[in-house]
């Protein structure tokens, strides 16, 4: 019997440009290879060839894989991207024979392989078929950041790494969101990083390197490039300190900086006690920006800080000198003490909330922490609401005018009050023949609730009572379902849902509009 061997497949990073950045690995296994592939731009050398050049054996085959394509525009029917999978597609095939055959591939991969690396789409194709082994190898930021050279994080600092071919608008709140970031995929995208970078307050000290670690490499601040002369071997490097200032005792290393205290301001640092400053409590609206009061936006153009659960802070558009500080969905009395330490110090701060803020959101979490003794500085902090529209509000006039009387609303989370004062709330609604708006009804790990408030209405209510469930009102995923309460599924409801069950009263006319009388018969 015969047994055949295949081929090991071998991506090996070989770094941004200079050959001396080869790790000695990836050189062991280029000059072993029995097969030496690469990608090639169209009608371009192959910029992984050249770097690798007097490593690849002279009897070695070599495997040009040339892109179609390297921007948007093709003739395939699939399009872009339809183009770059039937090319990956005949790449597979290609070095899929060599393979079978018993030849050892090497893919010679720019950079790092799995960094924004075309060689990962071979990967993922080959993994389960042949042995594959990764070779990393130096990416073309860490070159860039030697080039300058500069520091990009220190200690706690957060780096992200952004494609440049983002969304304008959300570059830019990302580049907001964060200390040192690395900006990729430049060249027709640079106007809009540049302009993104100044809507983050990030332009100044963001520095642009083409062509890293290469003879023709070149550094210069972002502020200073001509649009029209940035090549694909380029990116943008936005060190950590440009966030804020560095302290001699941040530069010694013998600090720990807080990602969103940011640095003192003037009055603190030279003894002076700064008036506190008037604290915004702001409800955004369930989602659109046509929901938006104009109260409310107008505060949002001129704080300084906007505090709150980070897909709400998500929701506020980016400009210069706005800092964002973000934080999960269980810590309110922390976010609020948070935004009231800021105010102390002078600091323009809006604490965000969905919907409207006196309704489940962070109103109630401000003048929690304003009471508390433990802090009785923050009581002399100003505070000021800024109402917004209520996801119970936008759900009813969606479905027509269910809450048109008489209503109550309930949240079904049971996080900071036990269950069984739901239950009593509920059979007192239910009793009292009151419309129900329910908040949080359901969530990955709370299920039972629902249920239960389906089975405690029953009890009081006929099956046929009217029930409108509101997913994702306002957001491109809306939807409206008017049900009974006996039919209600449960099983389909979740935290991005709200109920409205309706009273005895409530009709649903032949149209679908659902409506509550003002009158009690």
């Amino acid at each position: 019997m015969t047994t055949t061997t295949t081929g090991s497949f071998s991506v090996v990073g070989i770094g941004p440009g200079d050959p001396e950045l080869i790790t000695r690995k990836a050189e062991r296994l280029i000059g072993a290879a029995s097969v030496v592939a690469f990608h090639a731009g169209v009608r371009k050398e192959s910029h992984a060839r050249r770097i690798a050049a007097e490593l690849i054996p002279a009897d070695a085959i070599e495997e040009e894989l040339r892109y179609p394509v390297t921007t948007g525009t093709t003739d395939h029917p699939g399009g872009y991207v339809g183009a770059l999978a039937a090319f990956y597609d005949e790449c597979e095939a290609r070095l899929a024979v060599h393979l079978d055959a018993g030849r050892d591939v090497v893919l010679l991969a720019e950079g790092d392989p799995l960094f924004y690396g075309s060689s990962m789409y071979l990967v993922d194709r080959f993994r389960d078929r042949f042995p594959v082994e990764v070779v990393p190898g130096i990416p073309a930021f860490a070159a860039a950041t030697a080039t300058i050279p500069a520091p990009l994080v220190r200690q706690t600092d957060v780096l992200t790494v952004l494609p440049g071919t983002l969304p304008e608008p959300e570059l830019a709140r990302r580049l907001a969101d964060t200390d040192g970031a690395i900006i990729m995929k430049l060249g027709r995208t640079f106007p809009a990083v540049r302009s993104a970078l100044a809507a983050a307050g990030r332009l100044e000290g963001a520095l642009y390197v083409e062509r890293a670690s290469q003879p023709e490499e070149r550094w210069l601040p972002v502020a200073d490039v001509d649009a029209d002369s940035v090549p694909y071997f380029s990116l943008i490097v936005v060190p950590g300190d440009t966030a804020r200032p560095a302290s001699p005792e941040r530069m010694r290393g013998s600090a720990v900086w807080s990602q969103t205290a940011g640095s003192e301001p003037e009055n603190v640092r030279f003894g002076t006690k700064p008036q506190p400053a008037e604290l915004l409590v702001v409800g955004l609206g369930p989602g659109p920006d046509g929901w938006l009061t104009p109260e409310a936006s107008a505060a949002l153009a001129e704080v300084e800080h906007v505090v709150g659960y980070a897909p709400y802070v998500n929701r506020v558009p980016q400009r210069p000198g706005l800092q964002r500080h973000a934080s999960g969905n269980t810590v309110e009395v922390d976010r609020a003490r948070f935004a009231l330490d800021l105010a102390l110090r002078g600091e323009r701060v809006a604490v965000v909330s969905g919907g409207d803020a006196g309704v489940f959101g962070m109103a109630a979490a401000v003048f929690e922490a304003t009471a508390d003794p433990a802090h009785p500085e923050h009581a002399t902090v100003p505070v000021r609401v800024l109402p917004g529209v209520s996801a119970v509000q936008a759900v009813a006039a969606r479905a027509g005018a269910p809450i048109g009387a008489d209503f109550a609303v309930v949240s079904l989370s049971d996080r900071l009050k036990p269950w069984p004062v739901v239950e009593r709330r509920l059979r007192a609604i239910a009793e009292a023949d009151l419309v129900l708006g329910v908040y949080n009804p359901a969530s990955r790990s709370r299920r039972d609730q629902v249920v239960e408030m389906q089975k405690i209405l029953l009890e009081h209510r006929s099956p046929d009572t009217v029930v409108v469930v509101g997913r994702d009102v306002g957001r491109a995923e809306e939807s409206l379902t008017v049900t009974t309460l006996g039919a209600l599924d449960t099983d389909g409801i979740d935290m991005k849902c709200l109920l409205l069950v309706g009273a005895s009263s409530t009709r649903v006319e032949p149209n679908g509009i659902v409506w509550t009388p003002r009158w009690v018969d």
